[in-house]
């Protein structure tokens, strides 16, 4: 079974309450429930780790370098736009990872269209709510299955 790491960075606690008109009105707890029901038909292990602290960040990603971990799913909130060090975090282990953003991006202020983690990601997919969790889902899980297709999913 994989075990995927879905990483939420700052503020994303706040979901369900800050700018709902940006991020919906789901609370992350929501998402987490999907995600694990996700989980359960598509033979993954989801572990779910929130931070507003960067290093906090940082620290998770060199742990899920160690642990066993396959993959990621990483919404890094405000720190796409800002964090070398979770860039470098993400460098310096070797587990594919898909980077999710609730909004677009792209239709937001200018600073919000720079990425220092899209380059290094296998994936990135924004702007259509919630839904970007399964689909970045779904994506990492093809990519690990097309990388080892020798290995079951459940």
């Amino acid at each position: 079974m994989y075990k995927i790491l879905i990483l939420q960075g700052p503020n994303l606690n706040r979901l369900g309450k800050r700018e709902p008109g940006h991020y919906g009105t789901r609370t992350l707890a929501e998402i987490h429930e999907e995600i694990e029901a996700l989980g359960k038909s598509e033979g993954f292990l989801p572990v779910f780790f929130q931070s507003n602290h960067e290093g906090a960040i940082v620290d998770r990603i060199h742990a899920a370098g160690e642990d066993g971990t396959h993959g990621a799913v990483a919404n890094l909130g405000a720190y796409t736009h800002t964090s070398i060090a979770i860039r470098d975090a993400f460098l310096s282990v070797e587990i594919p990872v898909v980077e999710v953003h609730l909004s677009n991006v792209f239709r937001r202020e200018s600073f919000r269209a720079t990425s220092l983690v899209s380059d290094i990601a296998v994936g990135t997919i924004g702007g259509l709510g919630p839904v970007v969790y399964r689909l970045g889902l779904l994506g990492l899980l093809d990519h690990l299955q097309r990388k080892a297709p020798g290995v079951p999913r459940t």
